[in-house]
C-alpha cells in the first residue's frame, strides 16, 4: 500500500513552493491514481485547515493523513485537523537523539510514550509512529521505541532511512526483524541518496511491511524518496498484486515537475518521453516484429507512445521497415546506399531523421 507524501516530503524539495490550488490539483490526481493515503503536509502549515476542508470530500477510502514532530503541542495542533492519520516523527539515532533533541535515550522514549498517549487521549484514532534515521541507530533501541510506540496505543510503525544508507538485503532483515516483534503493520520510508529507494520499498513490501512512502517524481530532501509512479507501476504491472491507475500518472509526473520546478529525465522510468524510442537496428528490427521481445510492458499501460526512427544506429533491416511503415517503396539494390545516406544525415544533425526526411531522402535514391 502506498503512502504519497508529495505534498509533505516532496513540498521539501529545496526552491518547490506549491501554492493550495496546485496542491488541490496533485491530491485530487493522486486520489485518482488509487494511492492508499495521502501524507497532505505537516503540523503548522499556514493553511492547513483550509486545504483539508477542500481534499475531504473527494478522499473516498483513502486515508488523509499529516505529519507531526513528536511534540505534545503539535499533538493538540494536529487533533483539531480531524485528519484520518496522523504520523509522528522521532529520531532513534544517539546522533540526532544527543545533537538535535539534547536528550539521552531514555529522554527520548519518555518524550515518545507522552507524545503517543497524549494523541490517544486527544482522540487521535490512528497513530504512526515513524522512526527516523533507523539506518544509523543501535538496532535493539530501535527495537524498544517501536514496542514502547505500540504498547502507548500506536496503529503503525514507520521505519525511515532517513540518508539512504540502507540496500535491499539490508532492508530486508530490517523489516523482517520489525515484523517479527511487532503486532501493528509496518510502513517505509526510504531515501534515494544512493540511488536504492524505489528498490528498498519495493523489497520492503515485499518482505511484509504493509507501506511505503512515495513521492511523484521521488522528489523530497536531497535525492528525494522512492518514485510513486516507480513503485505503482511495478506493483501493478510486474507483481499483478495491486490495480494503481497508471495510465494516468505520466501526466501527473508532468505536473507535478512543472510546479516544483524540475526537469524529468527523457529515460527516467515510467515518466520519461523516450523510454519507448529506439534507433538501434537490431532492437528497431526486432520492435517491428514483436514488441515484447525488447519492451518489459505494452506503453499503453502508462499511457505512453512508442517512437521508432531510423538514424546513425540503423541497419538495412531497420531502414526497410521503417520505408514499409512510411508507405515508400524501394527496391534491394537502392537500399544499401540510402542506409549509408541515413547514417550521414543523422550524424549530420545528431539526432535520429523524422519521417519527413526520411522519406525525401527516400526520394533522392
Amino acid at each position: 500500500m502506498l503512502i504519497d507524501t508529495t505534498l509533505r516530503e516532496g513540498a521539501q524539495l529545496f526552491g518547490a513552493y506549491f501554492t493550495i490550488d496546485m496542491r488541490e490539483t496533485i491530491a485530487a490526481e493522486l486520489l485518482k491514481i488509487g494511492v492508499d493515503e495521502i501524507e497532505l503536509g505537516w503540523v503548522g502549515m499556514d493553511d492547513m485547515e483550509e486545504f483539508i476542508r477542500r481534499i475531504r470530500p473527494m478522499a473516498g477510502q483513502t486515508a488523509l493523513s499529516v505529519w507531526s514532530p513528536c511534540r505534545e503541542a503539535d499533538i493538540k495542533v494536529a487533533a483539531t485537523l480531524g485528519m484520518d492519520r496522523v504520523n509522528i516523527g522521532v529520531p532513534v539515532s544517539d546522533e540526532h537523539i544527543e545533537n538535535r533533541l539534547k536528550t539521552d535515550r531514555e529522554g527520548l522514549l519518555e518524550r515518545l510514550a507522552s507524545t503517543v498517549l497524549t494523541a490517544g487521549l486527544l482522540g487521535i484514532k490512528y497513530i504512526s509512529v515513524g522512526l527516523e534515521d533507523i539506518s544509523r541507530a543501535d538496532p535493539e533501541f530501535a527495537l524498544k521505541a517501536a514496542l514502547l510506540a505500540q504498547d502507548m496505543g500506536a496503529s503503525r510503525v514507520r521505519l525511515s532511512d532517513s540518508l539512504g544508507l540502507l540496500k535491499p538485503s539490508e532492508m530486508e532483515e530490517l523489516v523482517r526483524t520489525f515484523r517479527d516483534r511487532l503486532d501493528i503493520p509496518l510502513a517505509v520510508h526510504c531515501h534515494n541518496d544512493f540511488g536504492m529507494a524505489t528498490a528498498n520499498a519495493i523489497t520492503a513490501l515485499e518482505k511484509g511491511a504493509a507501506f511505503a512512502d512515495v513521492t511523484v517524481l521521488g522528489i523530497g530532501e536531497r535525492s528525494g524518496v522512492a518514485a510513486t509512479e516507480e513503485v505503482a507501476a511495478y506493483l501493478t504491472i510486474k507483481e499483478e498484486s495491486h490495480g494503481y491507475q497508471i495510465d494516468r500518472i505520466r501526466p501527473l509526473c508532468g505536473l507535478v515537475a512543472s510546479a516544483a520546478g524540475v526537469s524529468i529525465p527523457r529515460t527516467k522510468p515510467i515518466a520519461g518521453k523516450d523510454i519507448f524510442a529506439c534507433e538501434s537496428g537490431i532492437h528497431a528490427h526486432a520492435l517491428s516484429k514483436s514488441p515484447r521481445l525488447f519492451e518489459p510492458y505494452s506503453p499503453d499501460a502508462i499511457g505512453a507512445n512508442r517512437t521508432v526512427a531510423v538514424g546513425g544506429k540503423s541497419g538495412r533491416a531497420a531502414v526497410a521497415d521503417a520505408l514499409e511503415e512510411n508507405g515508400v517503396e524501394w527496391s534491394g539494390q537502392s537500399l544499401p546506399g540510402l542506409v549509408s545516406a541515413v547514417k550521414k544525415l543523422a550524424w549530420e544533425l545528431e539526432r535520429p531523421l523524422t519521417s519527413v526526411e526520411l522519406v525525401e531522402l527516400a526520394k533522392k535514391h
